[in-house]
């Protein structure tokens, strides 16, 4: 069974966040993207960013001109990550440290730079991470510490920023069948067998990741704060296995081992 996704529409004030500046790092494509359509069709008015998260100077350049153009910042995403499939013992340092410095680095620096517009709106922090930051997956000893940083960083800023009145919580996105990393990954097994292994019988869509964002960052949230919330249609229920045993038969074709 693969079940559709349900109709939405209209549950959301089309002008629940009429007035609102949503910044969005990694807003270019997939899930982050989704969330950046998300936000516009229900009135924010969205600063998508390219630049780079690493370089603090590049980004507070970024949020300086979206204050300029758009006003203080009322939600921040922190969206931008990088991710591939290696085994441990092929994980090279500098490809440890770059997907360390985009997820985790990256979330710090935006967090601090946004600070002060923040403060002003009494807004919110949403981060994207990933199971991998909950459990441990196969062939992600790279991802897993970064994600998990990113959520120690999520509990953190919310501890410290609350008496602020900026909220931080985080999104834990499962298995979201229209982005190209998961086109990527599937192809070599039918996606009924990646269905099978989720009790709603089903991938998400970008578009409920974006939900998801959007209830998180409105006042129907106002009191929650320092959560994680998983999006994933109870995939992570059953663990990590599927996952681990589809990346092996992955990386085996691609190597040709």
């Amino acid at each position: 069974m693969n079940a559709s996704k349900p109709d939405q529409q209209g549950i959301l004030p089309r002008d629940l966040f009429a007035g609102k500046t949503v910044f969005v790092t990694g807003g270019g494509s997939g899930i982050n993207l989704g969330i950046a359509r998300t936000f516009a069709g229900l009135g924010a008015k969205v600063s998508a960013t390219s630049a780079d998260v690493r370089m603090p100077d590049q980004l507070q350049s970024a949020m300086n001109a979206s204050r300029d153009t758009l006003g203080d910042i009322d939600v921040l995403v922190c969206g931008a990550a990088g991710n591939f499939l290696v085994k441990g013992e092929n994980l090279s340092f500098n490809g440890f440290k770059t997907v360390v410095d985009i997820d985790l680095v990256g979330s710090f620096n935006a967090s601090r730079i946004a600070f002060d517009q923040l403060k002003r709106t009494r807004g919110s922090i949403l981060f994207v991470t990933a199971p991998m930051a909950m459990m441990p997956h196969a062939y992600q000893a790279h991802v897993g510490p970064a994600k998990a940083g990113v959520e120690m960083l999520m509990k953190n800023l919310a501890l410290e920023w609350g008496p602020y009145g900026i909220r931080s919580n985080s999104i834990i996105p499962g298995f979201v069948g229209d982005t190209e990393g998961m086109r990527r990954i599937s192809s070599t097994k039918d996606s009924g067998d990646f269905v099978a292994n989720i009790p709603l019988r089903r991938m998400g869509v970008t578009q409920e990741i974006g939900e998801a964002a959007a209830f998180l960052a409105s006042p129907l949230a106002a009191y929650i704060t320092g959560t994680s919330l998983w999006v994933d249609g109870g995939q992570a229920l059953s663990g990590s296995g599927f996952f681990n045993a589809n990346s092996a038969a992955f990386l085996g074709n691609a190597t040709g081992a």
